[in-house]
Parts: structure tokens; sequence; C-alpha cells
């Protein structure tokens, strides 16, 4: 799977990254390529058309393909927490959804409002048959290139009801496009929900929010790799540097890490991300900052990925490291 990543990253989706990024969408055959070299599967289990590789390895994975382009890169990532809410729900569930998810013959956004750190976004009240969710879910990821999500959204008892809902804009589900810095091509948005109604059938767990926060703590290690993706390509556009064996620490660091660890780590990543993007910037001097030069967008990307997944133990650490004055 790394090596295919390898070269799919290097054949398909970096020298395409440019259009990509100024596109305003991840061009579906970035998509459909994924899904029919199993890239989908990544986090199932192979009878079900998974791939079952291991946690670090399914890391490096991402990484790459972070390398060759991070906005198809992110669009794809959100996948794969249905995956497994999917492959851990059992039963019709299971049976109906975790083969095609695999298979990426129904792809997956996030939309987590209600399991967020903080009072709930979203909420969930009990009704006839299932649920009701009232509220927002901000950076809904894929939309337009998704046709289901992977939904958290907070009851009464403040557990948090997690399910897999066809996605179905209309006067319950709307969505206000976000313009950011960077990857705009993943098609961010706000999500609203009103009354928004979901089946029994569709929830894939109900569990307490302090227990989803400390499974959490390590989900984040693999948004970790999308930092080392970038912080590897300007490595690669820079040539050899010290930077080379700082990547190579940062990566284990994060595969190391403990959960008390994981902030720490996390911070340690992007901070390389925006020191090597600054470095090739300064390196390749003016013609950096033109449009359509690759300098420019991994620097904003790096940007994006300071605040991208945070939590307010990373953010401290991320704020230590760059306002502490250099020796």
């Amino acid at each position: 799977m790394q090596d295919r990543a390898r070269q799919i990253a290097a054949d398909v989706l970096f020298p395409a990254a440019i259009q990509t990024d100024v596109s305003g969408r991840v061009p579906a055959s970035h998509l459909d390529l994924l899904a029919a070299e199993g890239f989908y599967g990544l986090a199932g289990p192979q009878d079900d058309a998974g791939t079952r590789i291991d946690a670090a390895a399914a890391c490096r994975v991402v990484e790459i393909l972070a390398g060759g382009c991070l906005a198809t890169t992110f669009v794809w990532l959100q996948h794969h927490g249905a995956v497994r809410a999917a492959s851990a729900a059992g039963g019709r569930l299971r049976e109906e959804w975790l083969g095609p998810l695999c298979r990426g013959s129904r792809r997956c956004g996030t939309a987590l409002g209600g399991a967020l750190p903080g009072p709930p976004l979203l909420r969930a009240g009990l009704t006839a048959g299932g649920y009701l969710l009232d509220g927002i879910s901000p950076w809904v990821t894929g939309w337009g290139m998704v046709d289901t999500l992977y939904t958290a959204a907070r009851d009464e008892r403040d557990n948090v009801v997690t399910a897999l809902l066809p996605v179905a804009p209309g006067t319950t589900l709307s969505a206000e496009p976000i313009r950011m810095v960077a990857v705009n091509a993943s098609c961010t948005v706000v999500l609203r929900f009103d009354g928004h109604f979901v089946a029994a059938d569709r929830v894939t767990a109900v569990l307490p929010h302090r227990e989803w926060l400390a499974r959490d703590a390590m989900n984040l290690r693999i948004n970790g790799s999308l930092a080392l993706g970038v912080a590897g390509r300007c490595c690669a556009l820079i040539g050899a540097s010290p930077l080379d064996g700082e990547l190579v620490k940062r990566r284990t660091a994060l595969d190391a890490a403990t959960p008390e660890q994981m902030p720490a780590a996390r911070a340690a990543a992007s901070d390389l991300a925006m020191r090597a993007a600054a470095a090739l910037v300064t390196i390749q001097g003016s013609r950096a900052i033109l449009a359509g030069q690759h300098p420019q967008r991994l620097a904003r990307e790096a940007l994006f990925l300071l605040v991208f997944g945070s939590r307010p133990a990373i953010k401290d650490h991320l704020a230590g490291r760059l306002t502490t004055a250099a020796t």
C-alpha cells in the first residue's frame, strides 16, 4: 500500500496539485483512483474488502498521499471513521454498510459537531424510531463528493450518538460553504441540522462523551500525518538538509506517543511543516510566491495545518513553540 501510494502521489496527485488547488473541487478521478486501488478500505478488515494494515503503516500512507495533494488526502481521510464505526457496530448495519464503504462505492464525510470538547454544537433528541438532530457541525469536508455522513451528536445525558446518514440536502439539512486559505478544493462547509431525522437502525454507537474524548486522544495521531506529508514534500523540493532528519524524528515521536504525549508530538509536526515551508520559500526566492508555484501552496497548507484537527492542548504546545525566542 505504501509503494502504491508513492506511485499515485508522484504520478497523479503532485503533478495536478496546483490545478486542484485553484479549481475549487478535488477531481473525481483522484478519488475514484483511490477507491479502485483499495485505499478507501484502509481502516477496514480484510474479509470486507479492507486492507488490514497496522496503524503505523496506515499513518505512513496518509503522509505519502498528503505529500502529493493535501486537498485530495483531506477529503479521502474523512472516510475512515465511518469504516471503523460500521465495523464495530456489527449486525445488520455492518452487513449493509461495511463492504460498500471499504470498496469506496459509498464515500463518507464527517459531521462531529456533537463530539467536540465543550458544549455540544449538535444535539440529538429521542423521537419515535430514532433521533432528531438540531444545531450545526462545522468543518464538514467533501460536500458534493460524499454520499454519507458519519455524524456525532450529543443527547440530554451527555452521550455521543453516532450514526451513518445518507446525504440528502433539504429543509432539515443545509450547507454553508467555507472559504479557507488552503485546501478549498476540499469543499468544506458548515452543516446546519433543523430537526433532521436519524433512524435508529443508522445509529452505530451511543457512548459517554468522556469516553469519546478518551478515544479521540489517540485518533489525533493520524491527523499529524498530514503535517508530515507537507513537511516531507517541502524537504524533497529543498534537497538534502537537516530537516530530513527532523522529519524522521517527528514521525517516530508521533508513532510512539502516549495519549498524554500526543499534543506535544502533534504540535511539533505542525511546527516542522511551517518551518519547512518557510525554508522552501526562502531557498527558491521570489518565484516561490508566484501563483502556480508549489512553495506558496505548501506554505498556505502548512498555515492551515497549524489549526486543523487541533485541541486546546495542541494549541498550547504549538503556541509555546512559536512564541519562544530563538537562542
